[in-house]
């Protein structure tokens, strides 16, 4: 049996003008380019069940209707005017694409490359620009300190809760047991042929295992320091560069006012060069994010899930618990607007979802938390810490990932074992999040240092974008909040500001 789609869709399209004069068909009429997509996309969840469950729709049909609905979601967006709304679209066309034409999709990849390239291009110059100016423009040197612990205090609470439900998560689900490993590809391990790489695992070699972690503490303090800040700038080494601007802006507010005006107003005036450059450069982010989108379907298809899906849960249902018993508690105790923070933060969260990239959506974080009521000042010093610092939905999948891993290769880790791992990946993590999968490097490297079987690992290959698309999301959403926090816990969040937030691009 296979039922007409577009039939359908005229004849419910027609029944409005059985009753023309009723407030109902009135309010219809007026808003038919939001009507006509959410029937469309009623019938078309109604058909996906009926094949799910009876198989009794043809493929055909169900093309039909995936694209019908899909392109009836244009004339919303057009009407909306909103690039919110062309990115969640952008999004659903490339997962479409994705799925009904892979090939097609994988070519798109250098689209969403270039997409991430140019938005990278913003990262430095935005960075050392507002962090300069927040510490030299104030003089506050005092408040800038008070800044520095309130934050790290803050990141150490909020990471060290997230180890423990990635933690906990894993353990109650025990997902990795029974898991066939047989068909599973040797992994290849990541490049470790750097000198500075080279002489740290040649280092390593000669210590106890016992103080492994202290050299790797001190490896992370030591690798925090730029040699080259132009080097850093171009590498995107985001902890870097925030070290660099805080001692240059700590400098500058030392000097005197006459030489420190020109060079203050110069940061202002790049910094503000650079936001509006990043509102040129988010009119191609439906472009590149769609492309990303249509690349990972392609890439990895549908079918990956199934094998893997309940790892993919557990790590879904362990942020999902962090955000609501941990993130909103923290926001309802700091008196921050819920929906109108949801509001503030959706568009540069749907960007890191869809990028994996946490760069991507830093000059969007900035700009909408300022509007949002947070000082620019508290903006640029603990946004860009946090990307270092406040890795919440990495440390979460970490801790998570790595049990899994022990518990797929059959074996059984004391509490006292996977502590110790977790702490490790919390050190070892610091610095990742702005490079998509970068997580799974860290993974790889702890798993070595612990023996943990890395074939193993392979096995997350194929769900890791999907994995990294809700730990990036995650991440921005903590360091979104955190900014916040820390504004409203130095008395100077703008509350007022934030309930009159509107949603204008």
């Amino acid at each position: 049996m296979e039922l007409d789609f577009i039939s359908i869709c005229l004849f419910l399209f027609n029944q409005q003008n059985f009753y023309p004069n009723t407030a109902l068909s009135k309010i219809m009429k007026k808003k038919l380019y939001l009507f006509i997509p959410l029937i469309l996309l009623t019938l078309t969840a109604i058909l996906t069940a009926l094949e799910f469950w009876f198989g009794i729709m043809s493929d055909k049909l169900m093309f039909a209707a995936r694209w019908i609905t899909i392109l009836s979601f244009i004339a919303y967006c057009i009407k909306k005017r909103s690039l919110t709304s062309w990115i969640l679209w952008s999004i659903v066309v490339g997962a479409a694409l994705g799925y009904d034409y892979p090939d097609l999709a994988k070519s798109l990849h250098p689209l969403s490359q270039g997409f991430i390239k140019l938005v990278k291009t913003i990262v430095g110059p935005i960075l050392f620009s507002t962090l300069v100016y927040g510490i030299a423009g104030h003089s506050d040197l005092k408040q800038v300190g008070r800044m520095a612990w309130k934050s790290l205090v803050y990141f150490y609470i909020a990471s060290t809760i997230a180890l423990f439900i990635g933690l906990a998560a894993i353990n109650i689900t025990q997902a990795g047991k029974g898991i066939d490993m047989s068909h599973v590809p040797e992994i290849e391990l990541p490049d470790r042929s750097s000198a500075t790489a080279a002489s740290d695992l040649k280092e390593l070699e000669g210590l106890p295992e016992d103080i492994h972690w202290v050299f790797q503490t001190t490896a992370f303090f030591r690798d925090s320091f730029p040699e080259n800040i132009a080097k850093s700038i171009y590498e995107n080494k985001v902890l870097q560069i925030v070290v660099f601007a805080v001692i240059f802006g700590i400098g500058l507010a030392l000097v005197e006012e006459k030489k420190r005006k020109p060079l203050v107003d110069f940061m202002e005036s790049l910094a503000e060069t650079m936001f509006k450059y990043t509102h040129i450069v988010m009119y191609f982010a439906p472009l590149g994010v769609g492309a990303a989108m249509a690349y990972t379907v392609g890439h990895m298809g549908l079918d990956i899930l199934k094998n893997l899906a309940m790892l993919l849960m557990t790590l879904y249902a362990a942020l999902t618990v962090f955000l609501l018993g941990v993130l909103l508690p923290i926001a309802l105790y700091f008196k921050i607007p819920v929906r109108k923070f949801i509001t503030a933060i959706k568009e540069p969260v749907s960007i890191a979802f869809a990028t994996t990239s946490s760069d991507a959506a830093l000059p969007l974080v900035m700009t909408h938390m300022e509007k949002f009521g947070v000082p620019r000042k508290i903006v640029s010093f603990v946004v860009p810490t946090g990307y270092s610092f406040n890795l919440d939905g990495t440390t979460l999948y970490l801790s998570l990932a790595s049990i899994f891993v022990a518990q797929a290769a059959g074996m059984d880790l004391s509490i006292g074992q996977q502590l110790l791992i977790c702490l490790t990946l919390m050190i070892t993590s610091k610095g990742v999040a702005a490079v998509p999968r970068a997580s799974l490097i860290i993974l790889i490297a702890t798993a070595d240092q612990f023996g943990l079987p890395l074939f193993v690992i392979a096995a997350i290959l194929g769900i890791d974008e999907l994995m990294d698309m809700a730990r990036t999301s995650v991440n921005v959403i903590g360091n979104c909040l955190a900014s916040a926090v820390i504004a409203s816990w130095e008395g100077e969040f703008d509350r007022e500001k934030a309930l009159n937030y509107t949603d204008d691009d």
